[in-house]
């Protein structure tokens, strides 16, 4: 009990039990409202460490899939750009691109017709290509027949330099002629005796005939023997 007219802040009121437990009570309450105010504080002020995180993480989340989607944006464009080039060249290439075709007017070609464009003269120059291969060795097999006709001439001349004479019994295109005369007269006893003329049919196959059984190589050699001795005998 304080005496009257006493106040809480006098030193006989502190130091006495009753003003002890006053002191601690008021204290206890200065501390449980200082703590109250602290964790009100504390939950009211929001975690920036957490949230300056998240942020950044966000950020480098999205900044990823930017460079991502910007590098797969460009890749595509060198892709068409590529693709558009390959066209231009074809046709600036292939002479039949360069060609007006009056069906589509002043139109662009289509990519589409580009390409079969394409085929058509790849195609085209495959043929030519193995055309001047056949020709190719067609004049190979012509030079080296020159080659050889050349080489026989070379020993004809060189023969008769080295004979001046050998010519002089040289015998006469009669001659020639006779030899010729004599060899088909024989074929041509032969022939009329063999073929009929009774309709083509007979006529093609009489022949055929012929020519199995009369001019077989050594038929003619036979023949051509016989001509020459018969025109020896006369000559000489």
């Amino acid at each position: 009990m304080t005496e009257p007219g006493a106040s809480p802040e006098d030193p006989w009121v502190k130091a006495s039990p009753v003003g002890l437990f006053v002191e601690s009570t008021r204290k206890g309450n200065v501390v449980s409202r200082a703590n109250s105010i602290g964790s009100t504080s504390a939950s009211s002020v929001p975690n920036t460490d957490d949230e300056d995180s998240d942020y950044h993480q966000e950020a480098y989340k999205e900044s990823y899939k930017d460079r991502r989607r910007r590098a797969h944006t460009q890749a595509e464009q060198k892709r068409r750009d590529a693709i558009k080039r390959g066209y231009d060249d074809l046709q600036t290439i292939v002479p039949t691109c360069q060609q007006q075709d009056f069906s589509i007017g002043s139109q662009k070609l289509s990519k589409a017709i580009v390409l079969q464009k394409t085929i058509d003269y790849i195609q085209f120059l495959h043929k030519e290509k193995k055309k001047q291969e056949e020709e190719v060795s067609t004049l190979r097999k012509d030079v080296t027949a020159l080659k050889i006709m050349k080489v026989n001439y070379e020993q004809i001349v060189k023969a008769h330099q080295d004979n001046p004479h050998e010519g002089e019994d040289q015998v006469s295109d009669q001659v020639k002629f006779n030899v010729f005369q004599g060899i088909m007269d024989s074929l041509f006893q032969s022939f009329n005796a063999s073929i009929s003329v009774a309709s083509f049919q007979e006529l093609s196959a009489c022949v055929f005939s012929w020519i199995e059984e009369h001019c077989k190589p050594q038929t003619l050699r036979e023949i051509v023997i016989g001509v020459l001795h018969q025109l020896k005998n006369q000559l000489y």
